[in-house]
């Protein structure tokens, strides 16, 4: 499984199978449920594509007529599971802010559905000018595509099995340690708050280290840059931040701490972001104005009669038929917006919300589109700021509702706006999420010579089969653990949610008044150092080093239990990176260093559903429960132990693969 060099491309082979369709959509559900999880508790989702390629080649390596094209298929519909259920990052806030109590089913998975298919009706005018005829280089697109061709060479088995044992061990390692932890034999984290030195007036901080895998595998993804960064917001959080905002504040350290955290330090962090974002849409405004323009000027070649001159690799769904499904995903949207209104008591201002509302989605969304589009093929899908993204569209709407809607109603209604600018944003966001991956999957495409138009119809096949899932998940971990800030939500076991938990606030303090803008300009302002400390590490270094802007932004807001893990694995990635490059293939070693920790993430997030499914079902907070709160410093240790026996024996057996 080496990407250390461009490998000659397979016979493409048959394509759309119902074979391939059934896969890719049984992997789409699993992932997505393991993603919804996962994003609700670290505030993270995991890249699917490189995964579902390896399990897909290989358990269709002996079937009957496999190809690359049917794998590269189900790689597409796959890849759905890792950005749709990114719309957790918005939805779970109508809950937090106590509008609804659950996710009415056909409602969500229409949300889901209409935002989804929008997102590849959006990116297809822009594939060839993003895609065909750009420089970009795609990072996660190109390294699908190398694993897709490694894995059909002639001498691909091997590497599959590899690949394959890498993914399930660590599905298998992370699920029974998270077994063990529910048992409670083994802790779950190892916390403590505590006043810094200097008396009764001095400052509360703490520390929390999550026994996780999967958040240990997320930062041997993200790497060690990324992870300095997100460390860098983690101190500035906590060693800054809460200190000086709870410096005299009396109370226990730890509710203290958090409760400083989570109502402004948070809003610090979102300042950050939001600038980060910004940085990032000025200094692409001018390509992507270019690939508009390029990608215009192509759909009038076509609607003149040239597209049935194209060859089959350049056959996107005709422009006509996007048009069609773009005009008829608006109706329902609209008819959606109504009802939501309505249900809420904006009656009186139904015509302005339903027609500003679906004017804002048209133009938002395909801002959006073709900004993520754009950032993903620049640094990757899973580095684009769509944090950054959902903070301006939930800012814009709310600030559009408090300025034109808000003073024709009562003064009741403010909640109710709330709840719509959330409703609103979840469709645009739904759009931002797959735009942010269709043209990286469309790119693994193009390396492999496979039909565009096949390619977007598997997109919409995925979408339409995380929509389904993505809802009753939802629902389930709502009832098992709840969401922090939602009303009635237990503190101690509630999903953290963090990226729902900001987007609300933002829009209820934008809405209501009542936003602290000194604190976000505070996060503007480490934002804008940030920068500047990016861009001279960059040129000092020729761009070995850099201080991500929006990764210090996530540091900053994302709960500590997550970061500090996060950057334990991103140190581990990188010690177990430099040791690969002294093994025979060391590309080949680092792959399988990525796959095993695509395997850590899905397995912990597959068993936390599972045992969300037993809690609900039980009525049991704690349904595995061995032993009591007497056993706590026993089981930290234990817990502790091994975590970091069980991550070191992991990293010692890929290398010895790797020989």
């Amino acid at each position: 499984m080496s990407t250390s060099s461009p490998s000659a491309t397979p016979e493409l082979g048959t394509e759309l199978t119902l074979r391939g369709i059934a896969l890719g959509i049984l992997i789409t559900l699993v992932f997505t449920a393991a993603n919804v999880y996962f994003g609700l508790k670290a505030g993270l989702t995991f890249a699917t594509s490189i995964p579902a390629a390896v399990i897909a080649m290989a358990l269709l390596r002996k079937a009957a007529g496999n190809s690359i094209g049917e794998t590269n298929i189900v790689q597409t519909i796959a890849s759905s599971a890792g950005t749709l259920s990114s719309i957790i990052f918005v939805l779970p806030g109508l809950v937090m802010i106590g509008w609804w109590t659950g996710f009415p089913y056909w409602m969500s998975v229409t949300l889901c559905a209409l935002g989804g298919v929008l997102g590849v009706m959006y990116s297809i005018p822009l594939r060839r000018a993003l895609v065909t005829n750009s420089p970009l280089p795609y990072p996660e697109g190109v390294a699908c595509a190398e694993v897709l061709k490694v894995g059909h060479a002639s001498d691909g088995g091997e590497s599959n099995r590899q690949g394959m044992a890498a993914i399930v061990t660590g599905a298998v390692v992370s699920a029974g340690f998270s077994i063990v932890v529910a048992t409670q034999v083994f802790a779950a984290n190892l916390a403590q708050y505590f006043r810094l030195p200097g008396g009764e007036k001095s400052g509360t901080t703490g520390y929390d280290l999550n026994f996780s895998f999967a958040l240990l595998a997320v930062g041997h993804l993200v790497g060690l840059w990324v992870g300095i960064a997100i460390l860098v917001g983690a101190c500035i959080a906590w060693l800054g931040g809460v200190p000086w905002l709870t410096s005299g504040v009396e109370g226990v350290p730890e509710a203290v701490a958090l409760f400083a955290w989570s109502k402004k330090v948070r809003f610090i962090g979102a300042g950050t972001i939001a600038v980060a974002a910004l940085w990032t849409l000025v200094k692409l405004a001018k390509p992507v104005v270019a690939g508009l323009h390029a990608a215009a000027m192509s759909s009038r070649v076509r609607k003149a009669g040239k597209a049935d001159t194209l060859p089959r690799n350049e056959r996107d769904i005709p422009i006509g038929t996007v048009g069609l499904i773009t005009l008829a995903c608006m109706l329902p949207i609209g008819f959606m917006l109504s009802r939501f209104a309505t249900s809420a008591g904006l009656g009186d201002q139904l015509g302005l919300l339903v027609v500003g509302g679906v004017v804002y989605v048209v133009l938002m969304s395909f801002f959006v589109a073709a900004v993520c589009g754009y950032m993903a093929g620049l640094i990757g899908s899973s580095n684009s700021p769509l944090s950054g993204v959902g903070i301006l569209v939930v800012i814009g709407v709310s600030l559009l509702l408090a300025l034109v809607v808000k003073p024709l109603l009562p003064p009741t209604t403010g909640q109710a706006l709330v709840a719509f600018a959330l409703f609103v944003t979840a469709v645009v966001f739904a759009v931002a999420t797959i735009s942010n991956d269709n043209l990286q999957d469309l790119k693994t495409g193009q390396l492999v010579d496979a039909t565009p138009w096949r390619q977007q119809v598997a997109l919409i096949i995925g979408v339409l089969a995380g929509a389904v899932v993505i809802p009753p998940v939802l629902d389930l971990l709502n009832q098992a653990y709840g969401f922090a800030g939602a009303p009635g939500a237990d503190a101690k076991t509630a999903l953290a949610a963090p990226q729902a938990a900001l987007i609300s606030a933002l829009a209820k303090g934008v809405i209501q008044g009542d936003l602290n803008w000194n604190l976000i300009g505070i996060g503007a302002a480490i934002g804008g150092a940030c920068i500047v400390v990016d861009e001279v590490l960059k040129r000092s270094t020729g761009g070995k080093a850099h201080l991500a802007p929006l990764a210090v932004g996530l540091g900053i807001y994302l709960p500590m239990n997550s970061t500090l893990t996060i950057v334990v694995g991103a140190v581990a990635g990188c010690l177990f990176d430099r040791a690969a490059e002294r093994r025979r293939d060391p590309e080949a070693t680092k792959q399988l260093g990525v796959l095993m920790a695509s395997g850590l993430i899905v397995g912990e997030s597959l068993l936390g559903v599972i045992l969300a499914a037993v809690v609900v079902f039980s009525g049991n907070g704690a349904p595995l429960a061995l032993v009591g709160e007497s056993f706590m410093t026993a089981s930290q240790l234990l817990g502790l132990l091994a975590f970091g026996g069980i991550g070191f024996g992991l990293y010692r057996w890929l290398l010895q693969r790797g020989r």
